[in-house]
């Protein structure tokens, strides 16, 4: 009878833990149809790639991604639901206890393009080195210890170096996010004579992020200042971070001060900005991949209300929204954004109609605009942006909406044009 009752439990428990496990799986698979419907599904950076034939269904990767919704349970299998959300800490593949994750450039069907590199972040051209994301290392603590890193083996490479000419820089650092500040301040460490440029404010990418959680897997170390204990922040709370970093060194970084070209001079490189000209020996490249983002140059576009991408859209509930753009990224965050409770949100496009997009977005366009989800307006040009209104120019007047946020997406200028014109090698990933 004991036995009798005994099993009984047993099946009962695992029954409701069937039970249980399906309803979660119906939920994941909700959410990767969702993601897709978004154009949230396919990765853009390193990301996991699950080998199913291993998998156990421990759950563990689930638990220990900090980003939340990036992989989740399918059918007792990890599965990727908001893969571009994923920012490549690898925390899932570390928890995993069967081994049954690696990190991977690209998927089987969309190759991404890498900068092909060495060991020590160095291109095929002698003296140019890539570290932090337009490596493909997002992740801020990995960004900062690339940006170290690459700085001590050019020192290495100097160190005997008889030339003196104070003209001349050790290295050219471009970009001031984290592995760009972490390189600055290596170089001040190792006393080497260096130049900082930033075609933006401090920040770098993270400028480009909208008020949303920002995850790091563990203390990271940054030259000159020291450990630095922080797990979760937000954009302000890293961008605050950066600066007690500045004024505690003393770096120098100067803003607003655009990398234009770089050319051979004499066995040297000369590089070209926005404000002048400079002569160095190693370059290093410390910018995003996103690249350039073109800007609309109106009064206001400056506020950190701004952003030029949005990653959550579950983040804005009950608020005055503004999307600007007229291709698929634009529609598909406006339509995102539509789809949070009680937004009201207004599309402005200065053509007479969404003629680039892809049909599935130009039918669920065309259903948000019919019910009054999503307000659409064409032949306009945002004018002015406020703390609470948007100014916004049609054919006909100027009008005022009220707006808590904007999202920008007005194309830009891909970093990896300029690679591809200094010759540097770029590799496509699929999956590896």
């Amino acid at each position: 009878m004991t036995i009798f009752i005994s099993i009984v439990i047993i099946a009962t428990v695992v029954g409701i833990y069937n039970v249980l496990q399906k309803k979660k799986s119906r939920r994941n698979i909700q959410k990767i149809n969702k993601a897709k419907e978004y154009g949230l599904h396919e990765p853009v950076h390193i990301h996991p790639f699950v080998d199913p034939s291993t998998c156990i269904g421990s759950g563990a990767c689930v638990k220990s991604c900090p980003e939340h919704d990036i992989i989740g349970l399918v059918n007792g299998k990890a599965s990727l639901i908001n893969a571009s959300r994923c920012i490549g800490h690898g925390a899932c593949a570390i928890a995993c206890p069967v081994g049954a994750i690696k990190l991977v450039f690209g998927t089987e069907t969309r190759g991404v393009d890498i900068p092909s590199l060495t060991p020590n972040f160095e291109t095929n051209i002698k003296g140019i080195y890539i570290v932090g994301e337009l490596g493909g290392m997002g992740l801020i603590k990995n960004a900062v210890t690339q940006g170290r890193e690459v700085i001590e083996y050019i020192n290495c490479s100097i160190r005997h170096s008889d030339a003196q000419n104070t003209n001349i820089c050790d290295v050219l650092i471009v970009g001031a996010g984290p592995a760009g500040i972490s390189a600055s301040l290596a170089a001040v460490k190792y006393k080497m004579n260096f130049v900082t440029v930033e075609q933006d404010d401090i920040g770098g990418t993270v400028l480009q992020y909208p008020r949303h959680k920002i995850v790091m897997t563990s203390p990271m170390e940054l030259p000159m200042y020291g450990k630095v204990r922080l797990k979760e922040t937000t954009k302000e709370g890293l961008l605050d971070l950066w600066m007690q970093v500045i004024n505690k060194t003393g770096l120098k970084i100067q803003t607003k001060e655009k990398l234009l070209d770089i050319k051979m001079d004499d066995g040297c490189f000369k590089v070209f900005t926005s404000k002048g000209d400079y002569l160095t020996k190693n370059i290093v490249l410390a910018i995003g991949r996103r690249g350039t983002p073109r800007k609309l140059g109106v009064p206001g576009e400056n506020l950190p209300k701004v952003s030029y991408r949005l990653l959550e859209p579950e983040q804005h509930q009950n608020q005055d929204i503004l999307v600007v753009g007229g291709g698929d990224s634009a529609v598909e965050a406006a339509i995102a954004l539509s789809d949070q409770p009680k937004n009201r949100v207004a599309l402005s496009y200065r053509g007479e109609a969404f003629s680039r997009i892809k049909p599935a977005n130009k039918e669920r366009l065309d259903e948000k605009v019919s019910k009054k989800a999503l307000n659409a307006i064409f032949k306009s040009n945002v004018k002015e942006i406020g703390e609470k209104y948007i100014k916004i120019a049609t054919t006909e007047n100027i009008i005022e909406i009220p707006n808590h946020y904007a999202y920008i997406f007005a194309g830009g200028e891909l970093p990896n044009e300029f690679l591809n014109k200094l010759g540097v090698r770029i590799d496509k990933r699929f999956g590896t």
